[in-house]
């Protein structure tokens, strides 16, 4: 009989010490034609998926549709707690943003965790029509640490 095949356990988890992230954001959307659209409540969601280790966010900033600044969510650090979640919420009135309005949120940790989980929920239930989707952070920028196979840890910043 041969001997079984590794089994294979996937790709050990990804470590960082700090992002950059770039969130999509939309403050509403058009429905049928460019004149008409639906106004969305947006709520931007952090999630810590460290269990041990808090994260710091420092920076949480809210941009238009030009890329200009419309509003900072964060006047210091703040720390949250292993397995801890935050929100900031763009109340649906508040259409500033535009169809390409987004965030970018920056965030550090001691050592190194596992990314936490960051994505916008868009909703809005005007009139009959109910829409709700999400929009998951892009990593613009990250301190990563990686293991070798010696178990040596090794940090990239690409």
């Amino acid at each position: 009989m041969a001997p079984s095949a590794p089994t294979d356990r996937g790709a050990p988890t990804k470590r960082v010490r700090s992002q950059t992230l770039y969130v999509p954001s939309y403050s509403h959307i058009y429905i049928r034609n460019a004149r008409r659209s639906l106004n969305l409540a947006t709520t931007l969601s952090i999630r810590n998926t460290s269990r041990d280790v808090p994260i710091t966010l420092s920076t949480i900033d809210y941009y238009d549709s030009q890329g200009e600044h419309v509003r900072s969510y964060v006047d210091t650090a703040r720390t949250l707690g292993p397995l801890a979640s935050t929100y900031v919420v763009v109340d649906m009135d508040d259409i500033r943003g535009g169809v390409g309005a987004n965030f970018i949120m920056q965030w550090h940790a001691e050592q190194p965790v596992s990314p936490p989980v960051v994505e916008t929920v868009m909703i809005t239930g005007a009139n009959t029509q109910g829409i709700s989707f999400r929009s998951p952070a892009r990593v613009l920028r990250e301190e990563r640490v990686s293991t070798d196979t010696a178990g040596q840890q090794s940090t990239a910043r690409p």
